[in-house]
């Protein structure tokens, strides 16, 4: 049987991941010299907030976002962020930034006394809010994507997965408890067995 990280290739120094959209972020940077991904962090987010499949979130990603479309873009006016990846409702996965490089996505961050998680991180968009399930869709991309990453990078495991409200508590709330960890590590745990990578 094939590996399910086989779905996903992650290209060796180029760090894109096949088959996926590309819509490259211009917020995006070099990782600090000796830091490598070493941690997945999953967010949550919608635009406007709890409406799904429009445009917005690949505008605010490529500094596009029309904010006099709706008023909450307003209060996002300026803001510079983004992502490796953002998966859809649908399951559609789209990447912004190559996980070699720096994305902008878990800001003031701390991660087991490691500040700075945007320098050793890959941050992974759900498209969905705190309170609502995220789709089966979502969750059978989003297993095979970890295996991809974890199969490329090393220092990367299933121990070192966290939500954004992990990294920095009281900030950010996301992925919410709407989030299935135990889907997530079950899903990760069942293919690896299948795999006799358990």
């Amino acid at each position: 049987m094939s590996s399910p990280a086989a779905k996903y290739a992650i290209s060796p120094g180029a760090g894109l991941i096949r088959p996926a959209t590309q819509c490259p972020s211009p917020n995006q940077d070099e990782r600090p010299a000796g830091s490598v991904p070493a941690l997945i962090i999953i967010h949550g987010i919608s635009l406007p907030p709890g409406e799904f499949g429009g445009p917005y979130i690949e505008s605010l990603f490529t500094n596009c976002l029309d904010c006099d479309h709706h008023p909450y873009f307003r209060e996002i006016e300026g803001l510079q962020v983004s992502s490796h990846l953002l998966i859809r409702r649908d399951g559609q996965v789209i990447q912004f930034v190559p996980f070699e490089r720096r994305a902008w996505h878990a800001g003031e961050s701390t991660f087991r006394g490691r500040n700075c998680c945007n320098d050793y991180s890959i941050g992974i968009e759900l498209e969905g809010t705190d309170d609502m399930p995220y789709t089966d869709d979502q969750y059978d991309q989003l297993v095979p994507v970890i295996l991809a990453i974890i199969a490329s990078y090393p220092r990367v495991s299933a121990r070192e997965i966290a939500g954004h409200s992990d990294v920095a508590p009281g900030r950010k709330t996301d992925p919410g408890p709407a989030f299935d960890w135990l889907r997530l590590y079950d899903g990760l745990a069942l293919q690896a067995k299948d795999t006799g990578d358990a």
